[in-house]
């Protein structure tokens, strides 16, 4: 004798397919990502900040408490460069100090003439960049930057970015 199974069967029960909920689901995602486009004010916050001014902290010990945690703020001589977009965005004019250069050759050859001099007390490189100048005119001054030798030998590793008034030339 055998048995035989006898089949359950549902009794009004629907069968979700859970196949085309998931694919519709990722449908919409993708959807509302990829057609979303934030409100001005939420992609960019204006901030008014206090000028930047370089300072590095150093740490002191204090002969008469013995205190080793004590630290000095000091100013660091900063040497300033200006970069400036041509109509295009590209680089245009360019500047050490107030000295101006042509070329990025030609600020090659100043910062390697100003850093690695003996008596050189430029500590970091500040590069003030017009908000008109492109990304990649941008990375071609610091390049230029990052290539320098300090009086010491040291690479240069103090780089800091300043915007410029929009207004200035």
């Amino acid at each position: 004798m055998s048995r035989r199974r006898r089949k359950k069967h549902d009794a009004g029960g629907v069968e979700v397919n859970l196949t085309a909920m998931l694919d519709m689901a990722f449908q919409l995602l993708a959807f509302f990502v990829l057609t979303f486009k934030p409100a001005p004010i939420e992609g960019q916050i204006s901030l008014r900040m206090p000028p930047p001014q370089p300072v590095v902290m150093a740490r002191t010990k204090d002969k008469k408490a013995g205190d080793t945690n004590k630290t000095v703020t000091t100013g660091l001589d900063s040497l300033v460069i200006s970069a400036f977009p041509n109509k295009s965005g590209g680089l245009g004019t360019m500047q050490v100090f107030d000295q101006p250069v042509a070329t990025l050759a030609g600020l090659d050859a100043e910062l390697r003439d100003k850093l690695t001099a003996a008596n050189t007390p430029f500590e970091q490189v500040v590069i003030q960049v017009h908000s008109g100048l492109r990304y990649d005119a941008l990375m071609s001054v610091i390049d230029i930057c990052t290539r320098q030798k300090m009086a010491d030998g040291k690479p240069l590793s103090k780089l800091s970015f300043v915007e410029l008034d929009p207004d200035a030339k």
